[in-house]
């Protein structure tokens, strides 16, 4: 059996040390490790990079706040899924407002379809977000990294488009 090992990743805004246990090709992450980032009034984790499965995909914990969630956007060459590891969450699209509750599973396709969601409660919302490809994660790392002025034209550049938030309607 391997024995333990320590990585250090470099971001650029210094050192995380990240503990991953090897398992002959298996890795586990416990809840505490991972590249920890501010996105969107809500903190984010990189729980599995891109860098880790050859850009084929990215696991990343979102933690959402009351009122907190992204405006309506879509990319068209990412595939997200969505596991509601607790809380509850609006996510919205073209044909309405759905409420996810722990235990659920939003699934947004390839293709480009407009979506957004938003935490309406009054308690944190937690996120396992997998996005295949990658790249999402190296989006959340760079923004992080940058002035909040920047997140859109970062954001377009991983081939997100954004739409104003009013776009569904009230």
């Amino acid at each position: 059996m391997e024995a333990i090992r320590q990585c250090l990743v470099k971001v650029k805004k210094g050192e995380i040390l990240i503990k991953i246990t090897k398992m002959k090709g298996i890795s586990l992450i416990n809840d505490k490790e991972g590249v920890i980032f501010h996105i969107a009034k809500g903190q984010y984790r990189t729980i599995i990079s891109g860098r880790d499965t050859d850009g084929k995909y990215a696991i990343i914990e979102m933690n959402v706040p009351p009122g907190a969630g992204p405006f309506p956007h879509a990319h068209k060459n990412t595939e997200e899924v969505f596991y509601v590891a607790n809380g509850e969450v609006d996510f919205r699209t073209k044909e309405g407002t759905f409420k996810a509750k722990a235990g659920d599973t939003i699934k947004i396709p390839l293709g480009g379809e407009v979506h957004s969601f938003k935490n309406t409660s009054q308690k944190d919302v937690k996120l396992i977000c997998t996005v295949y490809p990658a790249g999402f994660d190296e989006m959340f790392e760079e923004i992080n990294a940058s002035d909040s002025s920047k997140a859109i034209e970062i954001g377009e550049k991983y081939g997100n488009q954004f739409l104003p938030e009013d776009y569904f309607g009230k």
